[in-house]
């Protein structure tokens, strides 16, 4: 095992997803969230949307209150949201970006601009005990700003990456990935801890996992994916062995 061992969060989003599809009770996103702990996550990413496509709000209060690993809230910094995460007290709170037309996020929050407004909404976070985590682009700027700010972790957005890899763009990919890379040392220089998230899969999340600045990387849709076809708990063990390979490589 790397002596620093690369943490991995696990998003039970779609698991709701398919859920939702249908109606009723099933499959249960929170069975997924204990399953994905035994088989080694090392904690549980949820995103409560404004629409709720996916988790609900009980869905968030019985994560909050049953789970034996970190919660990390995934949250659009909105009154409601603040109050919910004020209530439930999870773990960690991550402020992203969230438009209702969208799919996925697209992009990272863009820090800079809503500097003000973003503020207040992080020490009322951190007031009430959660470790806020800011979802950004891996530059320079928005990660100062987060910094500046006084959230103590960035998440940073992979997802540019991800589709250059999955395209085929090999100069856009290694670009991105050299934008990561450096963002990931300027954070890191700053004090900040630093996630990853968005499109990662085994070979990008390998590859990723060398870079030493990480330190968690939070994986949904893939692994919800291939669970589908191999079970959640191989596919999280081969999810660990490929970050395992990348840090040992780097």
């Amino acid at each position: 095992m790397p002596k620093n061992r690369l943490r991995l969060g696990i998003n039970v989003d779609h698991v709701a997803t398919v859920r939702n599809a249908r109606g009723g009770a099933l499959p249960d996103p929170v069975r997924a969230a204990h399953l994905a702990i035994a088989a080694g996550a090392d904690g549980i990413t949820a995103h409560l949307r404004e629409d709720r496509r996916h988790i609900r709000d009980a869905d968030m209060e019985r994560l909050a209150r049953e789970l034996s690993k970190p919660l990390n809230f995934e949250m659009a910094a909105t009154e409601e949201m603040i109050v919910l995460a004020e209530k439930l007290k999870p773990h960690a709170a991550c402020l992203v970006p969230e438009k209702r037309e969208e799919r996925t996020t697209e992009g990272g929050l863009d820090v800079v601009g809503q500097a003000a407004p973003l503020a207040p909404a992080i020490a009322r976070l951190k007031a009430a005990g959660c470790r806020v985590s800011l979802f950004i682009e891996p530059d320079e700027a928005p990660i100062a700003m987060a910094a500046e700010l006084g959230a103590p972790v960035v998440e940073l957005h992979t997802g540019t990456w991800c589709h250059a890899v999955a395209d085929g763009h090999s100069a856009k990919a290694e670009a991105e990935f050299q934008r990561l890379a450096k963002g990931a040392a300027f954070a890191a220089s700053l004090g900040l801890e630093v996630h990853a998230g968005h499109g990662l899969d085994y070979d990008t999340a390998r590859k990723l996992a060398a870079v030493p600045d990480f330190v968690e990387f939070n994986i949904g849709h893939f692994l919800i994916g291939e669970a589908i076809f191999v079970g959640l708990e191989a596919t999280i063990a081969r999810m660990r062995q490929a970050m395992d390979e990348g840090r040992t490589a780097g």
